[in-house]
């Protein structure tokens, strides 16, 4: 569509063609001080751009404010927002490009449909709690939350902030010094206290919205914006109309001081009964129940829409743009359990649920009180719960042995190491192996304290804290070798499927460069050595590579994948177009995959030195990525599992959500997908275990 005429304001009648590289199509939306344009880049892909209008770009002061609007959206990208695509605060027409969100604010979703049923004003109330939680982590007040800066896409709600339009959205000015937002939606202290505004004022406007969707109107009315502000200063807000269970929460969120409402943690509390109930559930298209033997992946048919909250119509809204929230209540695991000590499992009394298809099960949870961890070796799946080791027949889910351990917490899944299971491989001064078959020990030994422990080739490589390495055979409990590595003062090693060597790296004190040395696990000699640009945390071997992540030295966020082949000395460096903030990833052939906070999950292919896709998942907290050349899978912090096309970046699959109801606490990391043949076995937050058919992801 060709650029449009300016509907929404008076000063400049003809819209620019481009921002930057970014060919403006259409107009999504105008307000006082800019237009949201849906915009295309070079390469096709769709964002949303706001340009500012030519008399505003004139202004030093607006242009500052425009400048901190640019920095906090990026501050918040990847947590839970559109990322910012690019930006040029300084260009003629100050713009800002973001990922292109469709769907209907919150406002339009009102004005069109009415009020929200209270389930829906539950889900949505969660999501806020959620976006709120996120954007105060990193040091942003939104201080304008209202319906049109709700974004109610497929996914969930998001919050949008609409800067540019703050000044006639309302009688009274925003200017630097006086009153910024929204009076309807504005907390008592923006109007008395406008420059004390902190993140209680963004609570206080949650639950405003929150009467907004439940009745059409705030709790404080009036034509008059100033008759508003009076109310909101000293008036009981009205809440009739809104669902009985909602009203005491509204009513806290609605406090004149601020240190009298809940924190967005307290709600997501207050309302953690509900998130077991929320539906996650992504659109996703229809697809086969076969799927053909072939390495590719296959493309999905068509189907019908499942988002909740936009029905059939699928409407494009003015909120395409902006910070934008992730709206599903964040994973909340627990810690720690009682174990009912070693005993074989009963193979007449299988403790499994049948799934949909062939093969697939649910696992009656060993302990509800965590997620298990869990690797897959000697043919049966290994896992693990703070206080127990068991392992369960990866056809059909039975428990076939279970063994108690001592510790009290679980970062890493048991592994198979020279044959035996190691149960633990946190931090400590005892080791211990078990029969893969009967989960009885074979072996066990007290050793020196040590503060990490890595699995390579068949050994146990304990780091202690005077630098010392010790390696342990696996298989027998010898110790083989102990002394330290060069250039490394206390190295913590990285190990990768299928590779033969451990890595340890050591960044330098200005981040500049990182020494990464290769070890051989059996002698603990080194293999090669090699100080490479940047500040870089392995991520993968194959094909002879080892595979880096460059991050910034400061803020941690991957700005680019590196290959460094040692035999030849070959360096390869791919940026990314948008920086994904604290990344995992794993590699598939030539292909690395990156999963980022807040869901942002991406392809580089190192080959053709480019990132392939970039998705939004809309995944608060996920675990590291595994790929099996047709998907790529991820687990949730609300134990869903989903499946990408690998090729297409585009969600093919996901489970339905398994939180424990009783769920008060969020887990230091979430336990990788395990791979094995054609299924694929994941756990969740309720302790249960489950496997799929990796071939039909769309009839999870």
């Amino acid at each position: 569509m060709a650029p449009q005429r300016n509907t929404g304001a008076g000063a400049e009648a003809e819209l620019p063609e481009y921002a930057g590289h970014y060919r403006l199509e259409s107009c999504l939306g105008s307000g006082g001080m800019g237009v949201v344009h849906l915009a295309q880049s070079t390469s096709g892909m769709k964002v949303a751009v706001k340009v500012v209008h030519a008399e505003f770009a004139q202004d030093p002061e607006f242009r500052g404010r425009f400048r901190q609007e640019v920095a906090a959206a990026r501050r918040v990208s990847g947590a839970f927002t559109a990322p910012v695509v690019d930006a040029d605060p300084e260009a003629e027409r100050p713009w800002m490009a973001t990922s292109f969100i469709p769907g209907p604010t919150l406002s339009e979703h009102v004005k069109r449909n009415g009020p929200m049923a209270p389930g829906e004003l539950r889900r949505l109330m969660a999501g806020l709690a959620e976006a709120l939680r996120d954007i105060h982590r990193v040091g942003v007040v939104h201080r304008d939350l209202k319906p049109s800066n709700v974004l109610l896409a497929e996914d969930g709600p998001k919050v949008i902030d609409f800067g540019i339009s703050r000044p006639k959205d309302s009688e009274l000015r925003t200017e630097t010094g006086k009153l910024i937002g929204t009076p309807p939606f504005m907390a008592p202290e923006q109007f008395r206290r406008p420059r004390e505004v902190g993140p209680a004022a963004d609570v206080f406007a949650l639950g405003s919205v929150l009467v907004h969707a439940a009745t059409g109107r705030g709790p404080f009315d009036s034509d008059s914006p100033y008759v508003v502000a009076y109310q909101v200063v000293h008036d009981e807000p009205d809440l009739t109309g809104l669902p009985e269970n909602l009203a005491p929460l509204v009513l806290r969120c609605l406090a004149k001081e601020p240190e009298d409402r809940p924190t967005p943690d307290e709600l997501m509390r207050e309302l953690r009964s509900v998130s077991a109930s929320y539906d996650t559930q992504a659109y996703i298209p229809a697809q086969r129940t076969t799927v053909a033997p072939l390495p590719e992946p296959q493309a999905a048919q068509p189907g019908p829409r499942r988002g909740r909250w936009l029905g059939r119509r699928f409407a494009l809204g003015a909120g395409a743009l902006g910070l934008a929230a992730i709206g599903t209540l964040a994973a909340l695991q627990l810690s720690d359990l009682s174990d009912d000590g070693d005993t074989a499992a009963k193979s007449s009394t299988p403790s499994t649920t049948p799934g949909i298809g062939f093969g697939e099960w649910k696992a009656t949870p060993v302990s509800r009180k965590s997620t298990p961890q869990c690797s897959y070796g000697a043919g049966k799946l290994l896992c693990g719960q703070p206080g127990v080791v068991f392992a369960l027949d990866p056809s059909d889910g039975r428990v076939l042995w279970r063994h108690s351990v001592a510790t009290t917490h679980r970062n890493r899944p048991p592994v198979l190491s020279g044959g035996l299971v190691q149960p633990s491989l946190d931090s400590g001064q005892r080791l211990e192996a078990l029969d893969p078959a009967t989960g009885k020990a074979r072996w066990a030994k007290n050793v020196p304290t040590y503060t990490g422990v890595a699995d390579a080739g068949g050994m146990l490589l304990l780091t202690h804290a005077d630098g010392t390495v010790t390696g342990v055979d696996g298989a027998s409990g010898d110790t083989r070798w102990s002394h330290r590595i060069p250039g490394q003062q206390a190295p913590y090693f990285t190990s990768f499927t299928g590779d033969s060597s451990a890595y340890a790296t050591n960044m330098s004190a200005d981040g500049a460069r990182t020494r990464v040395t290769a070890v051989d696990p059996a002698t603990g000699a080194v293999r090669w050595d090699a100080r490479l640009k940047g500040s870089l945390n392995p991520v993968g071997a194959a094909g002879g590579s080892v595979y880096l992540l460059s991050v910034d030295a400061v803020y941690g966020a991957t700005e680019a994948v590196v290959r460094y082949t040692p035999d030849t000395g070959a360096l390869r460096r791919v940026t990314l177009p948008v920086r994904v903030d604290q990344a995992h990833g794993t590699v598939h052939g030539n292909v690395v995959y990156l999963m980022g906070a807040g869901g942002s999950l991406r392809a580089v292919d190192m080959a053709a030195r480019k990132q392939l896709w970039g998705l939004e998942t809309a995944v608060a907290r996920s675990s590291a990525p595994v790929a099996d050349g047709r998907q790529v899978y991820v687990t949730s912090g609300d134990g869903r599992l989903l499946a990408v096309d690998a090729r297409a970046g585009r969600l093919v699959g996901q489970t339905p959500a398994r939180l424990d109801a009783n769920s008060d606490r969020i887990s230091a990391a979430l336990p990788e997908p395990v791979l094995a043949n054609t299924h694929v076995y994941a756990a969740a937050p309720d302790g249960t275990v489950f496997a799929v058919d990796s071939r039909t992801p769309g009839a999870w």
